[in-house]
């Protein structure tokens, strides 16, 4: 399956909220807050069991930008780790390279974070990475690499950025453009508002 290219909004408005963080779908939300489709505002189908459970994992799927087998062999490696298999999937999504730099706020999205990711402008333990998928781990240094530290979009992400990292698991210095993963997050310390107990129902139906 390709990923998916089409209009952002239209996925937001099936899960009711704005999954992608970029700031103009909360804008769209408001003035359209029903379900994409023909049926007229306020009309949303009724979902089957089935269909909440697959609802939940697209929703986390299309959050975190990742294919459908790509989050298949995510759910395998969470499912053979110690501990509770959701919370491992969280980890592992979160520790993804895309995700840190959208965290850090280098990104205003994961989607922006992913492409700088593959033009080669952040470099992790002092060595340019291009693969959004590469997963950190704890005492990571991430960075903007010291030709793209003055491209516009950079210095006006960082601009945006107030006060100390948000997360209590990252650091960042908004002079260097640098972050540190100080250690693999906890369940609780993701904002994220995904059930994660229906997608290991999903995968184990």
């Amino acid at each position: 399956m390709a990923r998916y290219r089409g209009p952002k909004a239209k996925i937001c408005r099936r899960f009711g909220e704005n999954i992608f963080g970029n700031p103009k779908y909360d804008k769209i939300l408001e003035r359209k807050n029903s379900a994409p489709g023909d049926r007229g505002k306020g009309y949303r189908k009724k979902i089957s069991d089935y269909g909440v459970h697959l609802l939940e994992k697209q929703k986390m799927r299309y959050m975190y930008g990742v294919l459908e087998k790509q989050f298949r062999n995510y759910f395998k490696k969470a499912d053979k780790k110690a501990g509770k298999t959701g919370d491992n999937l969280f980890k592992i999504l979160e520790m993804r390279l895309d995700n840190i730099v959208y965290r850090l706020g280098l990104g205003v999205n994961r989607m922006q974070a992913r492409q700088m990711v593959r033009h080669g402008h952040i470099k992790v333990n002092g060595r340019k990475v291009n693969i959004p998928s590469f997963l950190c781990v704890s005492n990571d240094i991430i960075e903007v690499m010291d030709k793209s530290k003055n491209k516009k979009m950079f210095v006006e992400n960082v601009d945006l950025i107030t006060g100390q990292c948000p997360y209590g698991w990252l650091t960042f210095d908004k002079e260097k453009m640098k972050g540190e993963v100080i250690e693999i997050p906890n369940r609780e310390d993701i904002p994220v508002n995904i059930d994660d107990r229906l997608i290991v129902e999903y995968y184990s139906k």
